[in-house]
């Protein structure tokens, strides 16, 4: 019956480790080729329409189509790998390209006013990319707060197994490892 356990207990966890991995390749290596170059004719597409416009409104235009490529790469290589650090980047773009577009509108104005447009953007961008290095900061410690635990637990698992003997002690000790991923 002990054994029966460990064995289920193995199956569901190595189901569970496995989970990230699947995540992960959520995008086929075709269709992600496949994205990016939609992504760069869409870009060369609105490209091509900012220039019927003149002045600081073709620049806007320039800079609204120059953000959009940069989010949209960031959000399919994030699609395509699933990391965390990838979301990362696709919160660094979004600030970065909206910084960017904002900065560009403030080119419309003069003087004082144009000087806390600017001020106002780089403030907004500067709290997005914080935002963005916060969630990576909470990202990397919910996994050591969750690498804490899993020690803890097995600790406390293994410590339970000393008070048996023989093989009961070597089965509870593998069923512990295998639990909580340890070697």
């Amino acid at each position: 019956m002990n054994s029966l356990f460990n064995l289920k207990a193995s199956l569901v966890i190595a189901t569970l480790l496995a989970l990230p991995v699947a995540h992960a390749t959520t995008l086929a290596k075709a269709d992600y080729k496949a994205a990016k170059v939609r992504i760069s004719a869409d870009y060369k597409a609105e490209k091509t329409a900012c220039g019927s416009m003149a002045g600081n409104a073709k620049d806007i235009c320039v800079e609204e189509a120059k953000g959009k490529e940069k989010v949209s790469m960031a959000e399919l290589e994030y699609s395509y790998t699933g990391k965390p650090d990838d979301h990362t980047k696709v919160l660094n773009a979004k600030a970065e390209a909206a910084y960017d577009v904002a900065k560009e509108k403030c080119d419309d104005l003069a003087g004082n006013p144009k000087d806390v447009c600017v001020k106002e953007a780089k403030a907004t961008e500067t709290k997005a990319l914080a935002d963005a290095k916060l969630g990576k900061q909470i990202g990397e410690a919910r996994t050591d707060a969750a690498d804490d635990k899993r020690d803890a637990d097995y600790k406390v698992a293994a410590e339970k197994c000393e008070a048996l003997a023989g093989d009961a002690k070597s089965s509870c000790i593998s069923a512990a490892k295998a639990r909580f991923g340890k070697n």
